[in-house]
């Protein structure tokens, strides 16, 4: 288990797909007001949205038989841990607990946070990776002004964050992705 965990409740996911059908995922910080935006795919979009929703399938998902599986064999899944994030990439992994061992089991945020809803286990992200890639809406609602420098290596991280925040409520999540990046870096 990593330590400073921050746990994590899913605000939701994005219904507008940009360029390769991906989505975003926005986890929130339950004692907080910062948001932890994800990218991830059209599969693991719908199969979140589709818990969120309560939308009963006339056959199981992947994410509903692995959890069907975990629970037939007496595993629990404990939580999810978003236990890293490198190069605009995040990395999870499932905390599963039996009566005889327990076992962290390497998967993609996406896939954990899909499971986790599924199972009613937590999600947590570490204080770290909060700082270095959440971000706090704006409140005004505001555009970011234009006199800011032309690069985004050349920006301060404030200003980062807001045109992060920006594109996120704009649904650019390539441009968000790559904005974390820049953040991430400074702040290594």
């Amino acid at each position: 288990m990593m330590k400073d965990r921050v746990e994590l409740e899913v605000l939701g996911v994005t219904r507008k797909a940009y360029e390769h059908n991906a989505f975003a995922l926005l986890l929130k910080e339950k004692t907080g007001e910062r948001i932890l935006p994800l990218v991830v795919g059209m599969a693991e979009a719908q199969a979140i949205a589709v818990r969120l929703e309560g939308v009963m399938l006339p056959r199981p998902g992947t994410h509903d038989l692995f959890t069907s599986l975990f629970h037939a064999f007496g595993i629990m899944p404990e939580c999810v841990e978003i236990y890293d994030f490198a190069d605009g990439v995040f990395y999870a992994h499932l905390h599963l607990q039996s009566r005889e061992t327990e076992l962290d089991m390497e998967c993609r945020p996406s896939d954990g946070v899909a499971i986790a809803l599924r199972a009613g286990a937590a999600i947590y992200t570490s204080a770290d990776i909060m700082a270095r890639a959440g971000y706090v809406p704006s409140e005004t609602g505001e555009p970011v002004r234009s006199e800011q420098p032309t690069s985004l290596d050349d920006m301060p991280v404030d200003r980062l964050k807001a045109l992060l925040d920006k594109a996120v409520e704009g649904e650019e999540y390539e441009v968000a992705a790559k904005i974390q990046k820049i953040i991430a870096s400074k702040m290594a």
